[in-house]
């Protein structure tokens, strides 16, 4: 199997519209990593992607084979470009199937190549299936974004000009993961030519489908995808990038949002360059397996692989940039409500920068207070003023991995309800993602219904395909179950919040 794919990658037509991109040195990486970092640029491409080299490879190999009434292809972004983009350059018609919560900026990239943009559905799965049966209907050929032998081969082209750019011994190659045509590509070339360098791949981690499927030696289905790497969101591995990444991946690793964003930032400040989260995911993977491995003067090389980033985006990267850095901790404290306290606290927590501070009267007795702070030593330095507030008599949470937390309870803390002991509140909360398109906040009102009241509401836009939505919902213990079986019937994914404890501190009755 190795030999006939490294042909194909070696005879791969992908420079007809791609460039060799950079191997650049991570500098700044490089100093505070102790490893050499290495940066194979893939966002400089025309596109601002990789994808364009197996889009490309794929409807070349198909034209020469037959003459092509159209190609069609399901995307959010990048693969939509690179087709849209073979598809001009070889005067192919093509068709790209999109869901409607596609931002405009990705739409109007991919009407630019001339293709034809049809809108359906509210996620990737439902434009695919739309496009599998537009295909069948109009004997058009699907163009698959990672799941065929000439992508994969396209694909493959990156590993082979990293190892034309580096002569010299790498230890390990770090590839972004969705469906695994990146790596499948990358992972087969590296293996025939220098099968001591690892090859790992990286996801988020509530997006690990291949993590899964080697884990259980089968591909699997996630139940839940999450959104923000949104160009490696996906369900389910690939058929043929699994049978290949089984034996030619040596390792899979995950990463959370925050250490995605931080990554983000630090390619920034090598390459004043912003990668979109599926772009930086590399990266990330870079620097949490040096962490883990306690690795030294290793030569290590991560796949920059696309900057399609919408601007709105970035507020909400250079908010969870620091944490991911370890360079910023939140904590809930409890502190006496009486003069003085508020200055004793912050003597308490020393020189130290002051990112956020909120609080509200709650009670005559005690206060909750919410404060982000500045760190320049770590997770050592964090641990340090959590000791220090608990010899002091505080009652503190670390809040810096509470999602609910950094995602809402920051923006909104405000005091708890004030209720009548006789009165009866019966408050739930819930965590929810809803498709963001126009009307798509008022969608999601009217599905709640009108059966059980909204006590608490917040929501913010992160430029994303998903919008995100804590609501407080009045619900009597005796209905709780029917609130569920409703819900259930939603197509939102949704959280019971109700017992977090940043919740419980700052705004539960």
């Amino acid at each position: 199997m190795i030999i006939k794919y490294i042909e194909k990658i070696l005879s791969a037509r992908v420079y007809d519209v791609a460039v060799e991109t950079p191997l650049e040195l991570a500098k700044n990486l490089t100093l505070r990593q102790h490893n050499k970092v290495w940066l194979k640029r893939e966002d400089l491409q025309s596109v601002f992607s990789f994808k364009l080299r197996g889009a490309y490879n794929c409807i070349y190999q198909l034209s020469r084979k037959k003459t092509l009434k159209g190609v069609v292809a399901a995307s959010a972004g990048n693969h939509a470009q690179g087709v849209a983009l073979a598809a001009s350059r070889l005067k192919i018609k093509a068709t790209i199937v999109m869901p409607q919560t596609t931002p405009a900026i990705k739409v109007d990239a991919v009407k630019s190549y001339g293709a034809q943009v049809v809108l359906t559905g509210d996620t990737y799965d439902e434009a695919c299936a739309y496009a599998y049966a537009l295909a069948e209907q109009q004997q058009l050929d699907f163009i698959h974004p990672y799941d065929d032998p000439a992508v994969i081969a396209g694909q493959g082209t990156i590993g082979m000009e990293i190892y034309r750019q580096h002569a010299d011994p790498i230890d390990a190659i770090f590839v972004p993961v969705g469906g695994g045509g990146l790596i499948a590509g990358i992972a087969m070339f590296s293996k025939y030519l220098r099968p001591e360098t690892k090859v790992i791949g990286v996801e988020p981690e509530d997006a690990a489908c291949m993590a899964l499927a080697l884990k259980k030696k089968r591909r699997a289905v996630l139940k839940h995808v999450g959104i923000f790497a949104d160009g490696v969101a996906v369900k389910q591995a690939g058929k043929e990038t699994y049978r290949i990444a089984r034996n030619y991946v040596d390792e899979m690793i995950t990463v959370n949002t925050d250490e995605i964003c931080a990554a983000i930032k630090d390619i920034f400040d090598d390459t004043r360059s912003i990668m979109e989260p599926a772009g930086a995911l590399a990266v990330a993977g870079v620097k949490k397996y040096s962490r883990c491995e306690t690795l030294h003067d290793a030569t290590l090389v991560a796949i920059c692989s696309g900057a399609n980033m919408n601007f709105d985006r970035l507020r909400h990267v250079a908010e969870r940039a620091e944490i991911g850095e370890h360079r910023e901790a939140l904590f809930a404290v409890t502190i006496p409500e009486k003069p003085g306290s508020f200055r004793a606290f912050c003597k308490t927590i020393g020189k130290r920068g002051i990112t956020e501070f909120n609080y509200r009267y709650a009670d005559a007795k005690n206060a909750q207070v919410f404060t982000g702070v500045k760190l320049r030593g770590g997770q050592q330095e964090k641990q340090e003023i959590l000791d220090r507030l608990q010899q002091k008599k505080y009652i503190v949470m670390d809040m810096t991995d509470n999602e609910m937390a950094k995602m809402h309870i920051r923006h909104i803390v405000g005091g708890h309800v004030g209720v009548a002991h006789e009165m009866q509140f019966d408050e739930v909360l819930y965590r929810f993602e809803f498709p963001e398109r126009p009307g798509a906040l008022l969608a999601f009102l009217t599905s709640i219904g009108r059966k059980w009241n909204i006590s608490l509401f917040h929501y913010r836009n992160h430029g994303a395909a998903f919008g995100r939505v804590l609501v407080g919902l009045q619900v009597p213990l005796e209905e709780r179950e029917a609130l569920k079986q409703h819900l259930d019937t939603l197509a939102y994914s949704y959280w019971d919040e109700t017992q977090n404890p940043a919740y419980q501190a700052f705004l539960a009755p």
